[in-house]
């Protein structure tokens, strides 16, 4: 099996919070093999000579979504799904570009998709999908127009593919059911209203206790869990009380729900970026006024909820949540969070956060042995200089994933 050896590096690993010099690792395989602060003897290693640069583990995305082509999810409806798939593969080479080697898709990526990131067909993150984002009629993921009644064409409407509308008990059970056999990681549901969906107030409550109850018994039957759009504390506090494990969005969470979310052993995944970005480029694509005027109302509890998080103990992830060709902001996320979090703090929240939530623990995220061979190789100190994440990942001179260079500028 081939190996190689890394030397000549500041080792960044998270859980240690600081550069380490003086140390070597090995790489055999798709695995990282040994990590030592002694010379590492092996024979048939080839060696790479870091340059004196940071050597740290591939990042990670919590909120993504590689269908999701158009910032006006409404100009999918009359999209193929052959060019939704080949738009995914620009958006999510972009992605690897940037130093992301993992990414959770939380709605809309399916089986299709990760089967072709892993077998080596496209370049890619490691992608963990929910396949089709639950919500109920008139929710966050029902676009449809007001005209609308019927039943929505899923083979050439893309925007129809990537979601699912289920009402009551039973549906929802089948629907999150249909998803895990279609190979979900992670079930995703719609609690409170969206800023990209043209009829649901932000605050209106999505999804009845019992619907939620069942999801989440549906997920943990098939040793999955379940995640939950929710903006204000009525749906993160309903969501916690059912048994849902993470939240995406929370901008408007209050103390009350975030001590329920510590409690509760739960998760965030905040992506500030998205809103800042509608904010500046949004209508440009076509998003509409009221979504926008939405927008307004969630953009201004970002920052607050991360200080609000973290005096409650709950671990934030990393996200970005951005749509279609907003989607070259993703690095931006690093620089908005240093507002109120330190370069380790946030750096933690692309790492060993991100692997917490994807249940990946000691294997993405971190440099131990016995983890992925997901590393980047950075041109300067990320602890004093977040823009080193930034410009489509111009700073980083070696991407690697499962042990393959996706990016080598060093040989």
């Amino acid at each position: 099996m081939a190996q190689l050896l890394f030397k000549n590096f500041a080792m960044l690993e998270p859980d240690h919070g600081e550069l380490r010099r003086g140390y070597e690792l090995l790489v055999e395989g798709d695995t990282i093999r040994e990590v030592s602060d002694k010379p590492i003897k092996t024979a048939k290693a080839d060696v790479i000579d870091c340059g004196g640069r940071t050597l740290m583990p591939g990042l990670i995305d919590s909120h993504v979504h590689v269908f999701l082509s158009e910032v006006y999810i409404r100009a999918m409806e009359s999209m193929p799904l052959t060019l939704m798939t080949a738009r995914s593969v620009r958006l999510m080479k972009g992605m690897i570009d940037r130093g992301f080697t993992s990414v959770r898709d939380t709605g809309g990526a399916d089986w299709g998709i990760k089967e072709a990131v892993e077998k080596g067909d496209i370049s890619a993150p490691r992608l963990f999908i929910a396949g089709q984002a639950i919500g109920p009629t008139g929710g966050h993921s029902d676009p449809r127009r007001r005209t609308d009644f019927g039943a929505r064409c899923h083979c050439c409407n893309a925007m129809a593919y990537t979601m699912n509308v289920s009402d009551g008990v039973s549906a929802v059970k089948k629907s999150a059911r249909e998803q895990m056999r279609l190979g979900a990681d992670h079930i995703k549901i719609m609690m409170s209203g969206g800023v990209a969906s043209p009829y649901d107030p932000l605050d209106s409550m999505q999804f009845s206790v019992d619907e939620v109850k069942a999801a989440v018994e549906e997920a943990k039957a098939f040793g999955r869990y379940v995640c939950a759009h929710a903006y204000t504390p009525e749906a993160i506090t309903r969501a916690a009380q059912c048994g849902v494990r993470a939240i995406e969005h929370g901008n408007l969470i209050d103390e009350a729900s975030a001590k329920l979310m510590a409690e509760n052993n739960m998760v965030l995944t905040a992506n500030l970026v998205a809103y800042y970005a509608m904010k500046e480029r949004a209508a440009e694509f076509g998003m509409t006024g009221d979504m926008l005027a939405k927008n307004d109302l969630v953009i201004d509890g970002g920052l607050r909820s991360l200080e609000i998080c973290k005096r409650a103990g709950v671990p934030v992830a990393y996200g970005s949540d951005l749509l279609g060709q907003l989607q070259v902001d993703q690095s931006r996320e690093f620089l908005l969070r240093s507002e109120v979090l330190s370069p380790i703090e946030i750096i933690r929240s692309a790492t060993t956060v991100g692997a917490h939530l994807l249940r990946m623990e000691g294997k993405l995220g971190t440099l131990c042995a016995g983890a992925f061979a997901d590393i980047i190789l950075v041109d300067g100190d990320p602890l004093k200089d977040l823009g080193l994440f930034q410009n489509q990942g111009a700073a980083l001179s070696a991407i690697m994933k499962g042990g393959n260079f996706h990016k080598n500028r060093l040989q």
